[in-house]
């Protein structure tokens, strides 16, 4: 069975060591006397390009042949992908096509579009978007590069899990979002690849979490894309998932899932307890800690993932205005 393993992290660690930012890991003292154990935030929404995917397609890109950086990559993507992907295409001076669903915030497009890489605009979900990348591939010779189920993705985001291990040693607990799974496998085989007792949560909104219905079914199934404030998380996760969903399966504790109320809260909480301004995404962990849906006797390690929030709409959330008309 085709899997990501600690050998693998390592090696793109040092593929990727000059290209990423080694975020760092902080005490929350809001959250640790609130929960009666140390819990520590991973800083990672302050990586280049605002949040985690730069690791993932940064490996990615770096392990491409010579041949294959001259026809260009291409990818569907929710937005931070996408954005992570040109900047690093970018820095190689290769081409790279960026396909989205219409349900994608506008900033995270223009943000795309602002590091040269070209958008395409497909349909209403990820399923959608990945039949142009497909078409694209096969007209036009690009290399795909997907947002999760690619080993040299998962090995990239795994690199996230090593630097989390070795800031906290002794965590008990780690929170990490899922969604297709790149991150949660590359965070999980590093984690117990190193500390095999620490448990890994995986957190989701309950919106069209793609990988939880795969993982209850026993199959990967697909589900229907919804608007939510946690939109990075949205998207299936491939009916011919070759990696993410038995890395997740095997790999992680639990699953959590969030309504969209406890999703805002998370981000409130960022904004005021710890001054920090994270997406909707990269809100779920402490929004997890905050529902009470988490309980552990160790230290808690949750991962900030991503700050790609439109402000307008952080705006609204913090003053309790947006969720209606979000998860409408």
């Amino acid at each position: 069975m085709a899997t990501v393993t600690l050998s693998d992290i390592h090696a793109a660690r040092e593929r990727i060591h000059n290209k990423v930012e080694r975020t760092p890991t902080v005490t929350s003292p809001s959250l640790s006397q609130r929960f009666g154990v140390p819990v520590y935030l991973k800083l990672e929404h302050r990586q280049t390009t605002g949040s985690f995917k730069l690791r993932g397609a940064s490996n990615a890109v770096a392990s491409l042949s010579a041949e294959e950086k001259t026809r260009g990559v291409v990818a569907a993507s929710t937005g931070n992908h996408g954005r992570a992907l040109a900047h690093a295409a970018k820095l190689e001076g290769m081409r790279a096509v960026i396909c989205m669903s219409r349900l994608v915030p506008r900033n995270k497009l223009d943000e795309i579009r602002r590091l040269g890489a070209e958008v395409r605009i497909v349909g209403n979900s990820q399923d959608d978007a990945q039949q142009e990348v497909e078409r694209l591939v096969a007209r036009e010779g690009l290399v795909m590069l997907p947002p999760f189920d690619h080993p040299a993705i998962i090995a990239g985001q795994g690199t996230l899990g090593l630097e989390m291990i070795e800031q906290v040693p002794d965590a008990g607990l780690v929170l990490v979002q899922l969604s297709g799974g790149g991150l949660a496998s590359g965070v999980a085989a590093a984690v117990k690849g190193v500390s095999p007792g620490t448990k890994i949560i995986g957190v989701s909104m309950a919106r069209g979490a793609a990988m939880k219905a795969s993982l209850d079914a026993g199959r990967p199934v697909l589900v229907e894309e919804l608007p939510t404030l946690a939109d990075s998380l949205g998207g299936g996760i491939g009916l011919d998932n070759r990696l993410t969903f038995t890395m997740c399966r095997d790999l992680l504790d639990d699953v959590i899932l969030l309504s969209e109320d406890e999703i805002a809260a998370g981000i409130r909480h960022a904004y005021a307890r710890e001054r920090e301004i994270v997406e909707g995404a990269g809100a779920v962990g402490i929004a997890a800690l905050l529902a009470g849906k988490v309980k552990t006797k160790g230290p808690v390690v949750v991962l900030l993932s991503g700050r790609n929030i439109d402000m307008n709409a952080h705006r609204k959330i913090i003053c309790g205005e947006a969720i209606a008309e979000r998860a409408a």
